[in-house]
C-alpha cells in the first residue's frame, strides 16, 4: 500500500466490524477492516460509527469507496484513517450471495494463523483469513460488567459542539475460540472475538428475557460454534492485532456453505 499524507480514495468491501469503544477525541471509536478492490486487507480506523450520517452506515459485505491514508499512529502497514465525510456506500452483497463473497475473500486467505503472525513480524501487516484445521470449542467466561472511570466520563461528558455521547453497554462476557492450525508449529490457540455481531446478539437476547442467561448463552454458542463451524460450512476465521500489543483476536468469521468439489483458494 501506498505511502504519504494526502487522502486517496478506496474501493472497499467491507467484512467485519468490532465492537465500539469510547473515546476521549471521538465519543467512540470502531475498527472497521476489509479488502480492497486489488485484494489487500485494509483496517480502517478510527470510525464513530453510531454518530455517523444515516447515509454512510455501511454493511458488512458492502463496498464502499472512501478517502484514507496512512494512519501515522499506527505502525501497522495496513491501518489507514478514513475521511467519513467522503464515504459512499456501493453495491451490498446480501446474506446468501456466497459466491461473489468468496470472489473477493478466499483469494486472501493464509495457511494458518502461525503465517499471519510472521507476516506481522517481517512486514507489519496485521489483518488476514485462514482456516483452521480443527475448532475445538466456543468458551464464554466472566468478564467486567461496567466500563471503568475514565470511560464512563468520557460517555457522560456533554459537549458544546458536536455530537452528543450515545449510551454504550458494556457487555460483561468474553468470548473465545480454541483452535488448532494446519501447521506444523502450532500448539493450539485461544483467541478472543471482538466481532459486534456476537454482541448485538447478546443484547438482542438478553432484551427478549434478561434472566435467561443459560438460555442466552446457548443459543450464541449454537450459533457461534454449532452452525458456523457445522459439517456442512467451509469456515474460516479472519484474524487482527492489538494496537500496540503482538497478540492476535477474531474480528469475523467467514462460513460460506461447502459445495460439491469445494476447495480451498489462494
Amino acid at each position: 500500500m501506498e505511502n504519504g499524507n494526502a487522502f486517496k480514495n478506496k474501493k472497499i468491501l467491507v467484512t467485519v466490524k468490532a465492537y465500539p469503544n469510547p473515546s476521549k477525541n471521538y465519543l467512540e471509536t470502531v475498527c472497521i477492516a476489509g479488502i480492497t478492490e486489488e485484494g489487500q486487507w485494509i483496517r480502517l480506523y478510527p470510525i464513530a460509527y453510531r454518530h455517523m450520517p444515516y447515509d454512510r452506515w455501511f454493511k458488512k459485505y458492502q463496498w464502499i469507496e472512501v478517502a484514507v491514508k496512512p494512519y501515522e499512529k499506527d505502525f501497522r502497514i495496513d491501518s489507514y484513517r478514513p475521511d467519513e465525510r467522503s464515504i459512499r456506500l456501493g453495491k451490498w452483497l446480501p446474506p446468501g450471495n456466497w459466491k461473489e463473497r468468496k470472489q473477493v475473500v478466499l483469494p486472501t486467505a493464509s495457511q494458518s494463523l502461525e503465517e499471519i503472525v510472521k507476516r506481522y513480524q517481517e512486514k507489519r501487516v496485521s489483518l488476514g483469513i485462514f482456516k483452521p484445521k480443527e475448532m475445538y470449542d466456543f468458551k464464554i467466561t466472566k468478564d467486567e460488567g461496567d466500563w471503568g472511570p475514565q470511560q464512563k466520563r468520557i460517555m457522560t461528558q456533554l459537549r458544546l459542539f458536536g455530537d452528543q455521547p450515545k449510551p454504550l453497554q458494556k457487555i460483561p462476557w468474553k468470548f473465545t475460540y480454541t483452535f488448532k492450525c494446519n501447521d506444523r508449529s502450532c500448539k493450539g490457540h485461544n483467541l478472543s472475538i471482538r466481532d459486534w455481531e456476537i454482541f448485538m446478539l447478546y443484547k438482542h437476547l438478553l432484551e427478549k428475557d434478561k434472566y435467561a442467561i443459560d438460555e442466552i448463552m446457548t443459543k450464541i454458542r449454537d450459533g457461534w460454534l454449532d452452525k458456523m463451524w457445522g459439517a456442512d460450512k467451509d469456515s474460516y476465521l479472519i484474524v487482527g492485532s492489538v494496537f500496540p500489543r503482538p497478540s492476535f483476536v477474531v474480528l469475523g468469521v467467514f462460513w460460506p456453505p461447502k459445495t460439491s468439489g469445494n476447495q480451498r483458494q489462494k
